[in-house]
């Protein structure tokens, strides 16, 4: 963990880039709610100790105006604390256990929250929503599936991350590269909108006697088990049934694993061994013809560190053909989300600096930073052109119609534990230690056992809640195996 920084009126130097003066304001919730929250805490806060907030790192740059900010209407210090990406999560839970009071206020990932909730890390917020958010404040926010767990709100989702997809611009629409393509399969070389298509096209621009790589998709084990979640879901079945027994490991499950290993060869030699901020970095070189990831990805892509800035294209996650239609899986699979610690003793302050982070104005504020990598997820981001200079309009466009159509994340209690088995059974199979088949009825056989753990007829419940709220035309389209 890196130390965190108090941050007050003196000691914090950060420029609010366009100003506060020049944010968006409020959309019909009369006084500007920025200002309004901020004069309650101001009356609630005046004996507060600092507020303690545990974030993720590459977030300091998005939350740092917004402390100062507050901190400035308040006079209550905010000290940040960042840990890795992938240890917040585990760093929140660990605080938990041990009763300690480090963390008011915290940014899980948004998959961990319903493993947070039962483990009894954060508050429910309900209480002070009633008292202090306005009518439809949380309606211009795109995608809250995450926020709430068996019925009750426990965050506030503050970071926009559907699944994204980044092309290569000039290898995607050069002349002899499409002449070629079409000659070679009898198809436009146009953006994917399927799997199979974008496996096509990897392999076709895979040359690395030529120096030119197909793709850098992950391949490690912690992310490795989103691709395949998105390619099983294009395959049109649901992974489970009404009564949670797994269908990953039929027919559809072993053709989505048996693709991903195939396609693996034609990625870059060290897709293998890249992490998060390594994949970016990597994909910065510009020899690569097709990424996956998220806005983050995006920002840090069109950065001037970046030889692929100005250069892309986008689109969503490739679907997959159901019959005649096609079934398009935008995947709604991380984010942050300001949630409360359960251990705080500050618990309604922690809230109202919440409530204020994600705000119309603050939170516009955060997610036009450049070097932070919060993502839009109010519907006001997408008019403020301090967010298009940050990621561009033909970004944002794509961005937006993925995170409103986006298929929720497993938001299951156990959820780690479901997605770390089959994580891992995915890496068996992609090393060659067992065969798809095998990894998969393995991972169907303890997914059955996790589920009986943590209570079969509650998870059977949480399952049905959950497929409610997958978008429409998937809902439709997604089958169970009989």
């Amino acid at each position: 963990m890196s130390g965190g920084r108090r941050l007050t009126r003196r000691t914090v130097s950060i420029g609010l880039g366009a100003g506060l003066s020049t944010l968006i304001a409020a959309p019909a919730f009369g006084e500007a709610i920025d200002i309004k929250v901020t004069a309650q805490a101001r009356e609630l806060g005046g004996n507060a100790k600092t507020l303690s907030v545990l974030l993720p790192e590459g977030s300091r740059a998005n939350l740092a105006p917004v402390a100062k900010a507050f901190t400035e209407r308040t006079g209550v210090a905010v000290d940040l604390q960042e840990v890795h990406v992938d240890q917040i999560n585990a760093e929140l839970m660990l605080n938990s256990v041990l009763g300690e009071a480090r963390y008011d206020v915290a940014l899980p990932a948004t998959f961990g929250l319903a493993d947070l909730v039962a483990a009894g890390a954060v508050h429910a917020l309900d209480g002070f929503a009633a008292r202090y958010e306005p009518p439809g404040f949380r309606d211009p926010m795109l995608y809250q599936e995450g926020d709430k767990f068996d019925g009750k709100t426990y965050g506030f989702q503050t970071d926009g991350d559907a699944y994204l997809m980044f092309y290569h611009r000039e290898m995607l629409r050069d002349p002899h590269d499409q002449a070629r393509y079409a000659d070679r399969f009898g198809y436009p070389l146009v953006q994917p909108e399927t799997w199979q298509e974008l496996d096509r096209q990897i392999r076709f621009f895979h040359a690395p006697e030529a120096g030119r790589y197909g793709g850098l998709l992950f391949r490690t084990p912690g992310y490795l088990a989103w691709e395949w979640w998105v390619r099983f879901h294009a395959k049109g079945y649901w992974p489970l049934s009404p009564d949670m027994t797994p269908q990953i490991a039929d027919d559809a499950g072993v053709a989505a694993l048996e693709e991903l290993i195939a396609i693996t060869d034609c990625l870059a030699p060290e897709t293998s061994s890249l992490g998060l901020f390594g994949n970016w970095a990597r994909y910065a070189k510009g020899d690569v013809y097709c990424n996956i990831g998220w806005g983050g990805t995006q920002k840090y892509l069109s950065s001037p560190r970046s030889l692929m800035r100005g250069r892309m294209v986008y689109g969503p996650t490739p679907g997959g053909q159901v019959g005649e239609e096609l079934l398009e899986i935008p995947y709604f699979n991380w984010g942050w989300s300001f949630v409360i610690s359960a251990a705080s003793t500050q618990k309604e302050l922690a809230y109202l600096f919440a409530l204020f982070a994600v705000t119309p104005a603050m939170s516009t504020l955060a997610v036009r930073q450049p070097d932070g990598f919060f993502d839009p997820f109010r519907n006001e981001h997408y008019s403020d052109r301090g967010v298009e200079a940050a990621y561009s309009k033909s970004f944002l466009e794509v961005h937006r119609a993925a995170l409103k159509g986006a298929i929720p994340d497993f938001y299951l209690k156990g959820q780690s534990e479901y997605f770390q088995t089959l994580g891992r059974g995915l890496d068996k199979a992609l090393q060659g230690e067992v065969s798809p088949k095998m990894a998969l009825t393995r991972v169907a056989k303890q997914w059955q056992l996790i589920t009986s753990r943590v209570g079969r007829e509650r998870q059977i419940q949480r399952w049905a809640r959950l497929r409610a709220k997958y978008p429409p035309n998937a809902r439709r389209l997604l089958r169970d195996i009989a």
